[in-house]
């Protein structure tokens, strides 16, 4: 274990004027805390808060954030509290400690559910200073090192956590170094096999090649060399993850892996970076499509270098990374360095280190989805889709640079612009060609978003996308839309009942008994009414709590067929009266008066709609019912249908509709149809011909049947109209190969 003193000493050499009080404050503070408690190691606990320190020097971070990671664990851990701490060493050191503090006390659900509520904490607090985020990962580094200590289920939950969000995050904040040991930790812990695997091959081609990187390097620094430029070359191995990474996802076995030595060649000057470029382009050849310059366009953690590769001496394929010796420095310890660094002034690069950095910029989208109301899981989810995702550059027409996660689409693009712009996406112009909305951006694309005021993001959208903040930004309109159609729902069926009391109704009329209704909000109530969960008649009665109506009770049917029903929503509708004799012979049903009068028109539906077709569907031109869902809006029936036998005991959730569709805007419904026709080769493909030349979908189809001479396929489709499902039939059935067509209603 490390002592005081030695601690004192590592940060005394890089910052001579050190405050030895506070870390010695923070030190004693620390041990009279932690007391007699003890690792699973059986090491003293005070051990952890010094080695995590100890990592910080590494850093050469201040004392201040030195003493924060000797107290890291006290509030956690022990009887200290953020009163006491503010009290000895200042409200600054208090808050970061509390900001690394874990939620313990919150009552949640799941391990996931508490493990998403932990990282939103975390970015929040790093999102006030970038300390507590070099403070975490400095904490689960030390406690990876030490994970053989840990019981083998704990140790695989935690290295899986630093896997999918601790490593990622401190790439993401560009610390490499840090990021390739917690790798490197962690997969020994989730995968062992393939962890001794890699490594053996590696050492395996380190001891067959371990003249070539030394090779590669002499001829690289005598070529700089001869032309005058002064570069450092140094050759190294790819560690295991990155290997084994690469194999996962471009399905390669290791032999044929071709570039598992990389060398970065380090010069003084971003203008020597291009010179070095010139001087190795110019003698060797260069591979097509790896050449990659972050130095114009830097990464969104501010990574800034060269990447190059080329067929080099031996005829060997050799990665470079060329970069000054700042942008080395960025490269390996990121926001680390920024902290140390922001003040300097180094070959010009101040003015980048004087600017926030650019994963700040990553980090406040992030937190943007805190504050959307997403379930912690979802929030884990986005988070860990944004970490994973290498990058792909991309422009507004104006210019602007926007970055996104590799394999984005233009509906990622419009998000990342702005929220608006997303939701009212329509279409796309990618380097000035109208593209589909589901492309693949790549880096270099000019992007325009065209838009429509009229537009709502389509559910679908969600499964397209692949940045958090698009998802969420979906997921919201999705619920608003649907929340919208319930709430229009609602208004109506509450119109019908106010209007038949002769009373008059508006969103001012209900603000007053809102609390009596329990909801909040107008849009709320009136969504509740449309989704069947609150009834009409007690929102009447709430605004008019006085008021006496005759009562309207159900009857039996009349001579002209017709009899009143009341409606789980507390409405008064004109119904067929349906028996179940009528309904299984399939007889005609008598139009009425009310039935025009009365009937809730409905049009065309999308994936929002709060109305939905029950089994075998139904097409304009068939005489409908709906049936109220509670909590899931209407299910509309074809009157035909036996499926409308379930409710013949519940009349209070009929409610007539009709049709009434837009000509102009077309859409396709759903039918279902059983088809019976000779076993025969052939056969099947005479059916989908037809189908298709009548410009029908076919949804889905099934073998429900087959014997030796006849096959019976079910077939769901979506048509036009109760014509053209006609027409298909008709055309089906004068196949010589189809015995019978018939239309299903379940």
């Amino acid at each position: 274990m490390m002592r005081q003193y030695e601690l004192v000493e590592r940060v005394q050499k890089y910052k001579p004027d050190v405050n030895e009080a506070l870390l010695n404050k923070a030190y004693v503070y620390a041990m009279q805390k932690h007391g007699k408690q003890t690792r699973a190691s059986g090491d003293p606990y005070i051990s952890h808060p010094l080695e995590v320190a100890a990592i910080l020097t590494e850093m050469r971070l201040d004392e201040s954030t030195i003493a924060v990671a000797l107290l890291h664990d006290t509030i956690e851990d022990t009887s200290a509290t953020r009163a006491e701490i503010d009290e000895l060493f200042g409200e600054d050191i208090g808050r970061l400690v509390e900001g690394l503090t874990k939620i313990k006390k919150l009552d949640l659900v799941t391990k996931r559910a508490k493990q998403a509520e932990n990282l939103r904490k975390l970015l929040l607090a790093i999102s006030d200073d970038v300390r507590v985020l070099l403070v975490k990962l400095a904490d689960r580094l030390h406690n990876m090192r030490t994970l053989e200590h840990v019981p083998p289920h704990k140790r695989a939950r935690i290295a899986e956590e630093t896997m999918d969000i601790y490593a990622p995050l401190a790439g993401r904040m560009g610390m490499q170094a840090m990021r390739e040991e917690l790798e490197e930790l962690a997969f020994q812990n989730i995968n062992l096999e393939a962890y001794e695997t890699v490594t053996q091959k590696l050492a395996e081609l380190s001891e067959r090649n371990r003249n070539i990187i030394h090779t590669i390097e002499m001829e690289l620094s005598g070529l700089f060399e001869q032309q005058g430029l002064s570069a450092t070359v140094k050759g190294r191995q790819k560690k295991a993850y990155s290997v084994f990474r690469k194999m996962q996802s471009k399905s390669l076995s290791f032999e044929q892996l071709s570039d598992v030595f990389g060398f970065r060649i380090i010069v003084d000057t971003e203008a020597d970076c291009y010179r070095a470029l010139g001087i190795v382009h110019m003698r060797w050849s260069v591979v097509p499509g790896r050449f990659k310059d972050y130095i114009s366009t830097p990464k969104q953690n501010d990574y800034r270098s060269i990447h190059t590769t080329i067929v080099g001496p031996s005829r060997q394929r050799v990665e470079l990374q060329i970069r000054t010796r700042m942008m080395q420095e960025i490269a390996e310890r990121g926001v680390a360095a920024h902290a140390l660094y922001k003040d300097a002034s180094r070959d010009g690069d101040d003015e980048l280190l004087s600017k926030d950095s650019r994963a700040y910029s990553w980090l406040r989208q992030t937190i943007e989805a805190l504050s959307v109301g997403d379930n912690p899981e979802d929030f884990l989810e986005h988070t860990k889709l944004e970490l994973f995702q290498d990058q792909v550059f991309c422009f507004t027409p104006k210019g602007q640079l926007i970055a996104l996660p590799r394999g984005a689409t233009p509906i990622d693009f419009a998000y990342a612009v702005h929220t608006d712009i997303g939701d009212t996406c329509v279409g796309a112009k990618i380097n000035g060609r109208i593209m589909p909305l589901v492309t693949r951006l790549a880096n270099g694309d000019e992007v325009e978003i065209l838009r429509s005021g009229v537009q709502v993001p389509p559910a679908a959208w969600e499964e397209i996308v692949v940045t958090g903040k698009a998802r969420a930004a979906i997921r919201r309109a999705t619920r608003a839309a649907v929340r919208k159609q319930y709430s229009g729902l609602g208004m109506r069926i509450l119109e019908r009942t106010f209007n038949r009391a002769g009373k008059p109704l508006s969103r001012e009329t209900l603000k007053p008994v809102l609390h009596r209704l329990g909801h909040k909000d107008v849009e709320d109530a009136l969504a509740a009414v449309g989704r069947g969960e609150l009834g009409s008649e007690d929102v009447f009665r709430a605004v008019w709590p006085n008021h006496q109506e005759a009562r309207v009770s159900a009857r039996k049917p009349v001579d002209d067929g017709w009899f009143n029903l009341r409606s789980a929503a507390g409405l008064i509708f004109k119904l067929p009266g349906l028996s179940k004799t009528q309904r299984s012979t399939k007889s005609s049903i008598r139009a009425g008066a009310g039935s025009e009068t009365d009937a809730m028109p409905i049009r065309g539906m999308d994936d929002n709609s709060v109305v939905r077709f029950g089994p075998g569907g139904a097409v304009p031109g068939d005489r409908i019912i709906g049936i109220l869902e509670p909590g899931a809006g209407i299910t509309i029936y074809p009157i035909q249908s036996p499926e409308l036998t379930k409710f013949d005991d519940q009349p209070n959730r009929w409610i007539d509709i009709r049709w009434d569709i837009d000509e102009n805007n077309k859409n396709r419904f759903p039918a279902r149809i059983l088809v019976t026709a000779i076993n025969a080769p052939g056969t099947l493909a005479d059916v989908a011909q037809i189908v298709a030349a009548s410009e029908t979908n076919i949804q889905n189809l099934s073998m429900v049947r087959v014997a030796a001479d006849f096959t019976e396929m079910l077939v769901d489709l979506q048509v036009w109209d109760l014509k053209h499902l006609n027409q298909l039939i008709g055309q089906l059935k004068s196949l010589d190969s189809v015995s019978t067509v018939e239309r299903i209603y379940e």
